[in-house]
C-alpha cells in the first residue's frame, strides 16, 4: 500500500507508465540462473530409493516366471507409490517457494510523488529508491540525496568497516548486495539484476547449503540402520531358501518380501512433509520461517529476549511532555497553548532531526513541528554539516543554513550527554536529574535538547567540542500493546522465561515492565556493569536477571552466549543493525516484518510480519505440536512395521506350515496404507491441551528415548501376538492357506486402524482424542476399510490376493484381536493420568 511520502527532496520518482516501460526494457530485478528440472530431479531421487529398487527387482522375477498379473500390480504399485512420492515432494516445495517469496527483501521507492513499498524484484532502472539504516540494497545505482549516510560492501570488498558516501563524492555509487550500517540516500537506480555488480560476478545465496538438523542427523542415522540390518537379513533369508528349494528367482522372491518388510522408507519423507509443511501453516498464521530446521527448533525455546521498543510497546512514538530550562516548567503537550519558549524547544528538537526523517522519534518530533501551525521553515534551509549519532552516552548534531546565511546548530540526545558539555551548574545538572527521573518512571523516553549559536565554517572536529547551551528536556510515550501482558503469560505458563534487552534507561524499562507484570521487573543491570563482569559473573547475572537496559551489540551478543552457555535455547527478538550479530547468535532469531531492518531480517531465522510478539506463543505452540507429530508418525511407523517383519520372518524361520504367508503384493498393499497415515492423519492431527503447559524440551534430547522406543516395540510385539495368534488358530482349525492369509491380513489391517487412533496422544485416552478435530482420520480409515472390503468380496481381487471370503464370524473375530492387541495401550494411559 502506498503512503504520503515525506518528501522535502521534492523527487516525483516514476509515474506507472514509467514503471511499466522501463520493466518491459530491463526486466524483472532477479537474479537469473540455470535452474534444474524440478520434477525430473524428483522422478531420480525416487528411483534411488530402496523400497523402489526391490520393488522393481521383485516385478521383474514375477515377469521373467511368467506371472504376469503379479508382475503388473507391482509395476502399477511402483507407479503409484512415485506419484505418492512426487505429490508429497510438490508440498514441500510448494511451501519452501512460498516461504522465499514472503522472505524476500522489501525495499521503499518514490513514484507517483509517494512513497511506496514493494518488493526487490518489482525495483525497475529508474527509480528513486530511499535507504535507510538497516536496508539490504537490492540494486546498483548512485546517490541524489543523503544525509550521514554509510554502507558496507564487505560482499563485494572483503572490507568490514563501513564507507561514508554522499553525490558529492568521486565514489556516489551503491551496489546490490551490500547494506546501509547509518543515515539515509536517495538513489536513482542504473542496474538491476544481473546486470548489478554482484550479479556479474555470480555470487548468489542459493549456493550456500544448510547442514543437516540434529533430529535429521538422528532419523537419517536410524533409518540406515533399518537398511543395513534389511539387506543383512536378506541375504541370510536368500541363502536360507536357495539351499532349501534350490529355486534362484523363487528364493530371491521371499527375500525381497522381507526387505521390503523391513524398510521404514515412510520415515525420511515424513519428517521432509513435516517440516515443510509446518512452515507453510507458519506462514499462514504471519509467521515466515526462513530456514527449516527453525520449525524443528521453535518447541525447545526456553528463553525469549526481547526487545522492549516496538516489540513490548507500540512503537507509536508521540510527543507526550517538554521541560523548558529557561521557565522551568513541565508542560504536557494535551493541554495546548504552548508559550514561545516551548514553541522554540520543540523547533530547535526538530532541526535535530533529519531532514527526511525513518526514526519514529524523529517523525514524531516533524509531526509535532507541523502541528504548531506557524510558518513552515523546513524548505527554506539545507543541512551543511552533520555529526552522527555517536559518544556513550551518544548524542547527534545537524548543522542547517538559509539562503540568507542564517545558521541554525541543533543538537539531542541522552541527556546526560550534554551535562558536561553545556553550561549547566552543578545544581542544574541535578535538578534535570530529578526531572529525567520523573519522566522515566513514568515510562516516557527522554531527550535532551541543546543549541550552538556558531559564526563561519570551521566546525569543530568532533561534536561534544561545541560548548552547547542546554535548552531543555522532550518526553515520549510509548505505550505498551495491548495484548502485551496476556502474551508474557504465556510465555509464562508455557515454562519459558523472558527477558527484556533495550538501548533505553532502566527507570523508563522498568516502569513499562511493572505496568504488563513483568516477572523480575525489579532487578536490573546496564551494559555497562554487564561488559564488567567475568565468565562465570555473567553466566550467573544473565539467568537471575531478567532486564538488561541501555545495550549496545557487544553487550547484547554476550547475554545470548551465556544464555547459551548454561544450555537455554535462546530465541531472540531483533529489529536494527545492531541486533544482527545477536540475532545469528541466538537459536531462533526473530525479526520484524514492519519495524525490522533488511539486515536484521537476513541475520534472523523468523520473521514476524505483523511485529506482534504473540505470534511467537502461535509459533512455539506450532514448533511443540509438529515435533509431538512428528514423534507419533515415527513411532507408529515403528509399531506397525514389526508385525510385519514378525510375521514374516517367524512362520519362516521355525518352518511353521505355511512359511511364506505374505508376498510382496501383500508387504506393498501394507506399505501403501501405512504412508498416508502416518503423514496425512499424523501431519494434521491438532495440539494437544497440555502441549503449552508443559516445560520445553532440552535441545539435547534424543529423538528415540529409550521409553517411547521401548513403548512402540512393545505395542509392536502385542500387535505381532495377534497376529500369530490368528496364524496358529487358523491352522489349530485346519483352515487352507488362503484362508490363513486372509485371517492373519485382516488383523494387521484391523490393528493398524486401531493403532492410529490409539496413538494419537500417548496420554490422553481415545474417549479425549476423538474429540479432536482432524478430518482426515475418519476419510482415511473409510478409504482403508472400502478397498480391504473389495480384496474380502470381490472375487477377481480376492483371487488375485489369494485370499478368501470370510464369514461375519471370522471377521468379527480378527477385528477383535486386532483391537486386543492395541487397546491395552489405554489402560496404560489411564494408569498415567491418575498418577500424575
Amino acid at each position: 500500500m502506498p503512503i504520503p511520502a515525506q518528501n522535502n527532496s521534492k523527487i516525483k520518482g516514476l509515474t506507472d507508465a514509467e514503471v511499466q516501460a522501463s520493466r518491459t526494457k530491463y526486466g524483472r530485478n532477479v537474479l537469473s540462473s540455470k535452474k534444474n528440472n524440478t520434477f525430473l530431479l524428483a522422478i531420480k531421487n525416487i528411483l534411488k530409493e530402496p523400497m523402489i529398487i526391490l520393488l522393481l527387482v521383485a516385478s521383474s522375477i514375477y515377469f521373467i516366471s511368467g506371472e504376469i498379473g503379479d508382475g503388473i500390480f507391482l509395476a502399477s504399485a511402483i507407479i503409484l507409490v512415485a506419484i505418492i512420492s512426487l505429490h508429497q515432494d510438490s508440498r514441500s516445495r510448494n511451501a519452501i517457494e512460498k516461504l522465499k517469496i514472503f522472505s524476500q527483501p522489501h525495499c521503499k521507492v518514490i513514484r507517483n510523488d509517494i512513497t511506496e513499498e514493494l518488493k526487490s524484484e518489482d525495483l525497475v532502472v529508474g527509480d528513486h529508491l530511499i535507504l535507510e539504516e538497516g536496508t539490504f540494497i537490492t540494486a546498483d545505482g548512485y546517490i541524489i540525496h543523503s544525509n550521514d549516510f554509510s554502507v558496507n560492501e564487505s560482499i563485494l570488498t572483503g572490507e568490514a568497516f563501513s564507507v561514508f558516501k554522499d553525490k558529492t563524492k568521486k565514489d556516489n555509487t551503491v551496489y546490490s548486495g551490500t547494506y546501509v550500517t547509518s543515515g539515509l540516500a536517495i538513489v536513482k537506480i542504473t542496474n538491476i539484476g544481473n546486470e548489478t555488480k554482484l550479479g556479474k560476478i555470480g555470487k548468489s545465496l542459493e549456493s550456500i547449503s544448510e547442514e543437516k538438523t540434529p533430529l535429521e542427523t538422528q532419523i537419517s542415522a536410524f533409518v540406515k540402520k533399518m537398511v543395513f540390518a534389511g539387506t543383512i537379513i536378506f541375504l541370510i533369508v536368500w541363502v536360507i531358501n536357495y539351499y532349501q528349494s534350490y529355486n534362484l528367482l523363487d528364493s530371491l522372491l521371499k527375500a525381497l518380501t522381507l526387505a521390503m518388510s523391513i524398510l521404514p522408507e515412510e520415515i525420511p519423507v515424513a519428517f521432509t512433509t513435516f517440516m515443510a509443511l509446518g512452515a507453510w501453516r507458519l506462514m499462514k498464521l504471519g509467521i515466515v520461517v526462513k530456514q527449516l530446521k527453525t520449525v524443528e527448533t521453535l518447541g525447545s525455546a526456553t528463553v525469549i529476549c526481547t526487545d522492549k521498543t516496538g516489540t513490548i510497546t507500540e512503537n507509536k512514538m508521540s510527543l507526550a511532555e517538554i521541560y523548558v530550562h529557561s521557565s522551568g516548567k513541565i508542560k504536557n503537550l494535551k493541554d495546548g497553548n504552548l508559550t514561545n519558549d516551548e514553541e522554540n524547544l520543540i523547533t530547535l528538537s526538530m532541526w535535530a532531526s533529519e531532514p527526511i526523517p525513518f526514526d519514529p522519534m524523529e517523525i514524531a518530533l516533524h509531526q509535532a513541528y507541523s502541528d504548531m501551525n506557524r510558518i513552515d521553515e523546513r524548505s527554506n534551509y539545507k543541512i551543511i554539516h552533520e555529526y552522527p549519532l555517536s559518544g556513550n552516552p551518544p548524542m547527534m548534531t545537524h548543522v542547517f543554513q538559509n539562503k540568507n546565511g542564517k545558521t541554525v546548530i541543533a543538537s539531542k540526545g541522552a541527556p546526560e550527554a550534554f551535562f558536561e558539555i553545556s553550561n549547566l551548574s552543578q545544581l542544574e545538572k541535578e535538578q534535570f536529574e530529578n526531572i529525567v527521573q520523573k519522566f522515566s518512571y513514568e515510562g516516557y523516553r527522554v531527550l535532551g535538547v541543546a543549541e550552538y549559536i556558531f559564526e563561519g565554517q570551521d566546525f569543530p572536529q568532533k561534536q561534544q567540542d561545541f560548548k552547547f547551551d542546554f535548552k531543555g528536556l522532550i518526553a515520549f510515550y510509548d505505550p505498551p500493546k495491548k495484548n502485551i501482558s496476556e502474551v508474557i503469560e504465556s510465555f509464562y505458563k508455557a515454562g519459558i522465561s523472558v527477558k527484556i534487552i533495550t538501548g533505553d534507561n532502566n527507570e523508563t524499562t522498568t516502569s513499562i515492565a511493572k505496568q504488563i507484570g513483568f516477572k523480575g521487573y525489579e532487578k536490573c543491570i546496564s551494559g555497562g556493569e554487564l561488559m564488567k563482569l567475568n565468565d562465570s559473573e555473567l553466566e550467573e547475572c544473565v539467568m537471575q536477571t531478567n532486564i538488561f537496559t541501555r545495550m549496545f551489540p557487544e553487550a547484547k551478543l554476550k547475554i545470548i552466549n551465556a544464555l547459551k552457555s548454561k544450555n537455554q535455547v535462546v530465541a531472540m527478538t531483533g529489529d536494527g543493525v545492531n541486533d544482527g550479530p545477536a540475532l545469528k547468535a541466538a537459536h531462533i532469531g526473530i525479526a520484524m516484518g514492519k519495524k525490522g531492518t533488511e539486515i536484521a531480517k537476513q541475520a534472523a531465522s523468523l520473521i514476524l510480519l505483523e511485529d506482534d510478539l504473540s505470534k511467537m506463543v502461535d509459533a512455539i505452540a506450532m514448533g511443540r505440536r509438529i515435533y509431538k507429530n512428528l514423534k507419533k508418525a515415527i513411532q507408529y511407523i515403528i509399531s506397525i512395521h514389526i508385525p510385519i517383519i514378525l510375521t514374516v520372518f517367524i512362520p519362516l524361520a521355525l518352518g511353521w506350515v505355511y512359511p511364506n504367508i505374505f508376498s510382496p503384493i501383500h508387504i506393498i498393499f501394507l506399505e501403501l496404507i501405512m504412508g498416508p497415515t502416518c503423514s496425512i492423519i499424523f501431519e494434521n492431527e491438532p495440539m494437544e491441551v497440555n502441549t503449552m503447559s508443559q516445560k520445553p524440551r532440552p535441545l539435547s534430547t534424543t529423538f528415540f528415548s529409550f521409553r517411547e522406543l521401548t513403548t512402540s516395540i512393545i505395542q509392536g510385539l502385542t500387535i505381532t501376538l495377534g497376529t500369530l495368534f490368528t496364524y496358529q488358530y487358523a491352522i489349530q482349525n485346519n483352515y487352507a492357506e488362503t484362508l490363513t492369509r486372509t485371517m492373519v491380513f485382516t488383523v494387521l489391517i484391523a490393528a493398524n486402524i486401531f493403532l492410529t487412533l490409539v496413538n494419537r496422544s500417548f496420554y490422553y485416552t481415545i474417549l479425549t482424542t476423538i474429540k479432536y478435530k482432524n478430518n482426515l482420520v475418519l476419510l482415511i480409515i473409510s478409504i482403508t476399510v472400502t478397498i480391504v472390503s473389495l480384496l474380502l468380496f470381490v472375487k477377481p481381487l480376492t483371487g488375485f490376493f489369494e485370499f478368501e471370503q470370510l464369514n461375519f464370524n471370522q471377521i468379527l473375530l480378527c477385528i477383535g484381536i486386532g483391537f486386543a492387541s492395541v487397546i491395552w495401550f489405554e489402560l496404560v494411559k489411564i494408569f498415567k493420568i491418575r498418577t500424575n
